[in-house]
């Protein structure tokens, strides 16, 4: 029951209203038995500056951020820790004592949600689509252990996050962490990982960034985007055989992490899981 003493988080982006994360941190707060409620806040980018002073002004304890305000959310922000420092973007944050510390758990969501389906994730060639706040908490984090190729539609963008993420990882630059157009051959790619908002609801039929003929049966095609949970992109990668990840299992990972900065209690993840299942099939589909 929401009263006087509840404490409130929520998620701030433009678009929200396809969010699943209320639904799995409400269930998890009510699972630990905790006073608290998560609320989805549609924030345009013009508005993203009052946002922190609000917070701080009514007490809200904390945020996950969302497109489009990962990066640009850092410049109203006291404090960074040193995963958002290394990666230059803000999926969480913490309000506390009149602070606002940045946090990023995706890039560990990410691996996590990966490993679960195919074991370690170690000397792969991965690309990853995009050059944004999700594509660089994804590829700093799996870029510490693989090798990395980031593609985009703005190719500039691409080059630009690649050397960042080798000069700060100390990796090769053109060798352990390249760039790429998106029409380019990737017959060498282990893992594609879709870190761009292609396909996400409400457009969710647009054209995929990458195309059936440039998937082959023995690679992996994870999508970040969990609402639809088979984007057109998986859709492609389906035709050939190849083993696809949708995000759910990313959001859920990343969303544990910042429960538990926001709580210093770790939630239980099935309740997250089910949560979100009960809500998409129903009961049935229960874990």
């Amino acid at each position: 029951m929401i009263d006087a003493k509840t404490k409130v988080v929520g998620l701030i982006g433009h678009p929200v209203e396809h969010s699943f994360s209320p639904i799995m941190h409400n269930a998890a707060f009510k699972d630990k038995g905790l006073n608290y409620v998560y609320l989805a806040f549609d924030v345009l980018p013009e508005k993203l500056k009052y946002v922190i002073d609000g917070a701080k002004a009514l007490g809200i304890v904390g945020f996950n951020v969302t497109i489009p305000h990962k990066v640009e959310i850092i410049k109203y922000l006291d404090e960074l820790d040193e995963s958002a420092k290394l990666i230059g973007a803000v999926n969480t944050i913490k309000i506390e004592n009149n602070k606002a510390v940045g946090y990023n758990t995706d890039g560990i969501g990410a691996r996590l949600s990966l490993e679960e389906e195919i074991g370690k994730v170690k000397d792969k060639t991965i690309l990853i689509l995009g050059a944004g706040g999700a594509a660089r908490a994804v590829a700093f984090e799996l870029a510490k252990d693989n090798n990395i190729i980031i593609a985009n539609r703005t190719v500039e963008k691409a080059e630009k996050l690649a050397k960042e993420i080798a000069e700060k990882l100390n990796k090769k630059f053109g060798e352990e962490v390249k760039f790429s157009s998106l029409n380019n051959d990737f017959s060498d790619v282990d893992i594609i990982i879709n870190a761009t908002p292609v396909g996400m609801y409400p457009n969710v039929d647009v054209e995929p960034l990458i195309k059936a003929d440039q998937i082959k049966p023995d690679m992996v095609v994870m999508d970040l985007i969990y609402n639809p949970l088979e984007t057109t992109l998986l859709k492609e990668a389906k035709k050939v055989g190849a083993k696809t990840i949708n995000g759910l299992g990313m959001l859920i990972y990343q969303g544990a992490v910042a429960f538990k900065i926001w709580t210093g209690i770790e939630p239980n993840i099935d309740v997250m899981k089910n949560a979100i299942i009960n809500t998409l099939f129903g009961n049935k589909n229960k874990l």
